[in-house]
């Protein structure tokens, strides 16, 4: 599985209990419902090219100027233009986001596997951060000398913080500068995947390099909408990740009892170790009607499993399942 995410497999996409796809469990938030509705009036027209009102309400949200942020259609689109920025080599780390590779090579760049020395004039080093599949950060600082020392070697940094709304903290958007890139979505906290709402955030002249580079019409509608009101409904996202760690706690302990090893985590997933080959697991839960994440695509064994934190009663039900198969 290269993503997760894919409830059509049979039968309507509501048929499925999904925990291969970090998404907010109680869907769309209102306000994003009601923001669709009313840009559904816009539909007929072509969408403003310069993205004006999208990119304040993305800069406000990211708390950058508008000339240092651009929007893109998802996450996976705002990672194919920060790496088009250079044509030296792709340095990701072993266990991480698979798209990083497939995006370098769309980009004519050559993807290695970091091991803390092999670097040369013009690399770009990628970090995912909170990182796919493990969950776990990096601290501001962390990141911000690793960026120092990169530049010190003539290479770039790309942080992605796909799920940086759950550990806002440690982010490093507000110090996005020349060779310091950043990319990131809403798909996550808003569960709008199928909207496709990104960004970049680098220094101006990157910015403008990269609007050059950038499709026209890069938003819908609906994404431009969401995006001129994400200001509007900031302390909305906060109380959602305070949520989903009180959740994510319960669901750990939930998993640990059971006796796999989880991967301690700061976004809406956790990274589980059962000790046995699960490929057995996700078929029984298939006829079920509940989606996991196996992990070959990120380099791990069949003994992982990726799973979304969910509502409370979801996560029960997912580890009485499991228990079932277990026991089975």
């Amino acid at each position: 599985m290269k993503h997760g995410g894919n409830v059509w497999q049979g039968g309507h996409p509501s048929h499925w209990l999904d925990f291969s796809a970090n998404l907010r469990p109680e869907g769309m938030p209102e306000w994003v419902k009601s923001a669709i509705s009313r840009a559904s009036e816009n539909v007929r027209y072509y969408p403003d090219p310069d993205m004006g009102l999208a990119a304040s309400g993305l800069a406000a949200y990211a708390g950058v100027s508008d000339d240092m942020i651009l929007p893109a259609a998802g996450g996976i689109a705002a990672i194919d233009l920060a790496l088009s920025q250079n044509p030296g080599r792709v340095i990701t780390d072993r266990h991480t986001f698979g798209e990083y590779a497939l995006r370098a090579s769309v980009q004519g760049r050559e993807c290695v596997t970091w091991d803390g020395s092999q670097l040369r004039e013009g690399d770009t080093r990628v970090i995912c951060n909170p990182n796919n599949p493990t969950g776990t950060a990096m601290s501001r600082e962390e990141i911000l000398n690793t960026y120092k020392s990169l530049k010190n070697s003539g290479c770039d940094l790309i942080a992605d913080e796909a799920f940086i709304d759950y550990c806002p903290d440690v982010s490093v958007r507000r110090d996005a500068q020349e060779g310091l890139s950043i990319v990131g979505s809403l798909t996550k906290i808003l569960c709008i995947p199928g909207v496709r709402l990104g960004y970049v955030c680098a220094g101006k002249e990157a910015i403008s390099c990269l609007k050059r580079k950038a499709m026209p019409w890069a938003l819908n509608a609906f994404a431009a909408r969401i995006a001129a009101e994400l200001p509007e409904h900031l302390e909305e996202i906060r109380r959602d990740a305070s949520l989903n760690e009180y959740r994510r706690d319960l669901f750990c302990s939930l998993l640990e009892d059971m006796g796999a090893q989880v991967q301690p985590s700061n976004a809406n997933f956790l990274l589980c170790d059962f000790g046995r080959d699960m490929s057995d697991a996700v078929w029984y839960l298939k006829t079920r009607n509940i989606l996991v994440r196996e992990c070959a695509s990120f380099g791990l064994g069949a003994n992982y499993l990726r799973l979304a934190v969910r509502t409370e009663e979801e996560n029960r039900l997912l580890t009485e399942e499991l228990k079932k198969w277990l026991a089975s």
